[in-house]
């Protein structure tokens, strides 16, 4: 990595809630870079936000799933440079309209947002790749979106059955090009946090301030 990098990047630190959106035109102009987090509903995603950003308060985490019904947008210190958190799938004690209305959302943001850099996908490092990772990941591939996999809550295993949960997850991933990181990770012990930023990094500050991406 170079040497010069800690002067050049982005500072996590700095991320600030922005605004959230429930549609496609209530997110900001779409110029800059984004990288949105994804996940099913208590994988962690909230926790891991507050790791990277060393925030505790910044996502808000519940024992309840399914609390984030909205496209949370953050932004950092860099201009048009932001973090994103998507609404949680799974076990949100709602109607079936008002979840089919969020996913039909959030596939508008996945499929139209020009400035989407990569997708952070969340998952439960002892219940990986659910029918919602799958999903997410196959998305990826079909849109030759960069894909980075956090397996969180590391912590829950002794590490060589991390180990061997993250041997398996890579086989099982091993014929998807879109994957070009997949880090073990505790949001407790900080693994995998060093490792998660120095890739967002290679996103954000790759084309940042771009206004229009190849269609």
């Amino acid at each position: 990595m170079d040497p010069d990098l800690t002067q050049k990047s982005l500072s996590f630190n700095s991320a600030r809630f922005l605004i959230s959106a429930s549609r496609l035109d209530e997110c900001p102009p779409d110029f800059g870079a984004e990288v949105a987090f994804a996940g099913r509903s208590n994988a962690g995603k909230s926790s891991a936000l507050n790791a990277i950003t060393a925030n505790g308060k910044l996502a808000r985490t519940s024992k309840t799933p399914g609390r984030t019904r909205l496209i949370n947008f953050f932004s950092l210190n860099r201009e048009n440079c932001r973090m994103v958190d998507l609404p949680g799938y799974g076990y949100a004690k709602v109607s079936r309209d008002m979840k089919d209305d969020w996913q039909k959302h959030l596939g508008h943001y996945l499929n139209d947002r020009r400035c989407l850099r990569g997708l952070v996908l969340v998952m439960d490092i002892r219940h990986p790749l659910t029918d919602f990772d799958q999903m997410m990941v196959e998305w990826c591939e079909h849109n030759n979106l960069p894909l980075m996999i956090l397996a969180t809550k590391a912590d829950k295993l002794k590490y060589g059955q991390a180990k061997t949960a993250m041997l398996g997850i890579a086989k099982n991933l091993k014929s998807y090009s879109c994957v070009e990181h997949l880090i073990m990770f505790s949001a407790t012990s900080k693994r995998g946090v060093d490792e998660c930023r120095e890739a967002l990094i290679e996103w954000l500050e790759g084309d940042a301030g771009e206004a229009e991406t190849t269609a």
